[in-house]
């Protein structure tokens, strides 16, 4: 399946919380999309519980299927509690750091802003937004005008956000450190991550 282009509210309202697009328009029409959606009252199996929990979480990171499946797999092989660890791998990649630090306004912009080489990681040029980054790493904004200026700008626009207490941010330097990796209450609410592990144990 290829990268959700559509519109963005229509998957808030599928799911039942704001995951994309505007939380005044999801606020105004909170019902699921389509012509019965305000009368919507469908019944849904174990397995649609559970595909439904992973493609929430899929469209919060904005990944295809197959990377999805790919940070599973790696979860279940490393040691844990595999539902969490999945959490952690998702929330460490390094476009979602930059969205939390707040120098992005979404997901997809951070990966963007990572993709054209704006970010450094530990002194060097990271582009790969699936980069996973490790407590100690220092992320820093490339020292250029263009780069410091589209920072500048998100984190203007973006300053009511609260960057979590897992990294550390100096706005005057464009520079943030990884402390520890995230515990569970610090990462993605709204979404049971024990449902997808069992959704995907069925295969």
């Amino acid at each position: 399946m290829a990268r959700y282009t559509g519109p963005t509210t229509r998957i808030s309202r599928r799911f039942g919380q704001l995951i994309l697009g505007s939380g005044k328009a999801f606020e105004r029409r909170g019902y699921p999309p389509g012509q019965h959606g305000p009368k919507s009252r469908r019944k849904f199996s174990e397995y649609a519980v559970g595909l439904n929990e992973k493609q929430k979480l899929r469209y919060i990171y904005g990944l295809l299927e197959r990377q999805f499946r790919r940070v599973f797999e790696i979860a279940k092989r490393e040691r844990g509690v595999t539902g969490e660890r999945f959490l952690q791998l998702l929330e460490t990649r390094l476009d979602s750091v930059i969205y939390l630090l707040g120098l992005a306004k979404s997901r997809a912009a951070a990966r963007q802003f990572v993709n054209h080489g704006h970010i450094r990681v530990n002194g060097h040029k990271v582009d790969i937004a699936s980069y996973n980054v490790q407590p100690g790493d220092e992320i820093e904004v490339k020292n250029t005008p263009a780069s410091r200026q589209m920072a500048t700008r998100q984190l203007e626009e973006n300053r009511i956000r609260t960057v979590p207490g897992w990294l550390t941010l100096a706005p005057e330097t464009f520079k943030a450190t990884v402390v520890r990796l995230p515990t569970r209450d610090e990462m993605v609410q709204g979404v049971n991550e024990q449902l997808i592990v069992e959704f995907y144990s069925r295969f």
